[in-house]
């Protein structure tokens, strides 16, 4: 895994403090020649892991670097699902049947409703769970996907259901048909570290909010999150470590290179002097 991976929220305006400039990243980000041109920034100065949604403008990206296998050799995606917002346009355009001709897997058409059907009539969520992540990886088939991410707004709502069988679930099917390391994005760490351990999922990756002011750390905040990454066996993503802004991009790559078994940090950016910024400050702290 690498030290530094790229993010995508900017892609799609995402902005955790503020509207007006997720607004702005978003009309720059309509064409996709404007991505791409980000993306091979960000390959070029050795940023060679883009951590993203199953966002339909991701396809477009996976099939402009299918394309061009010499130029991205070394690309390495990590997929975070589910893109809800994916599946409800789709629902709205194409209605339900045609929403779920779209997302099926190649695997067969009818195989594939076969097995979503009975599982439905079994109630077999085991079941409908991979007919959905499979549906989800369609779109990078031939690519390296080492790890796979399930989304925390699908994370967070499951702990907070009780409901710690899916994460097995996912974390088998993942290693089995994927030969990928199961990922968890959560907004809270420390809960999140006891239920998978309950479960028996070993050694998962986890993404969480990491950072030197607490922000958007549930379940106890900066010392409960630094416990916990002392007293679990697993590989740590820090996300948000520069709190959307608030905390000066040395300063943050500083405290977190403190932080105990970190192994990397997700960050987004919108222009290639920025990316080659946070390496540079990553590679000073972290080794290059």
């Amino acid at each position: 895994m690498d030290k530094l991976l790229f993010g995508d929220n900017q892609f799609f305006g995402v902005n955790h403090m503020s509207e007006e400039k997720a607004r702005a990243q978003s009309i720059k980000f309509q064409d996709l020649d404007a991505i791409i041109s980000v993306l091979d920034a960000a390959y070029d100065e050795g940023v060679r892991t883009f951590m993203c949604t199953t966002h339909d403008r991701v396809g477009e990206i996976v099939e402009h670097m299918r394309q061009q296998p010499e130029r991205y050799a070394e690309q390495v995606f990590y997929p975070c699902m589910p893109y809800a917002h994916k599946y409800a346009n789709a629902m709205t355009e194409d209605g339900m049947v045609g929403a779920i001709k779209r997302f099926l897997p190649d695997g067969g058409l009818l195989d594939a409703a076969f097995k979503g059907g009975m599982s439905v009539a079994k109630k077999d969520i085991e079941g409908i769970t991979t007919l959905l992540i499979d549906a989800e990886m369609k779109m990078f088939a031939g690519m390296k996907t080492p790890v796979i991410f399930l989304q925390n707004v699908v994370v967070d709502l499951l702990l907070g259901l009780g409901f710690d069988e899916a994460f097995r679930i996912f974390a088998d099917h993942v290693r089995s048909k994927y030969n990928a390391e199961p990922g968890f994005i959560t907004m809270n760490l420390p809960m999140l570290l006891e239920r998978l351990a309950k479960v028996g999922v070993k050694n998962p990756v986890v993404c969480s909010n990491i950072n030197k002011v607490g922000f958007r750390m549930s379940g106890g905040g900066v010392d409960a999150y630094e416990e916990a990454l002392r007293t679990h066996n697993f590989d740590a993503i820090a996300m948000s470590v520069f709190a959307s802004g608030a905390i000066p991009p040395r300063e943050a790559i500083e405290w977190v290179s403190k932080v105990p078994n970190l192994k990397s940090i997700v960050f987004g950016a919108s222009s290639r002097a920025n990316i080659r910024n946070t390496k540079e400050l990553v590679d000073e702290y972290f080794g290059a």
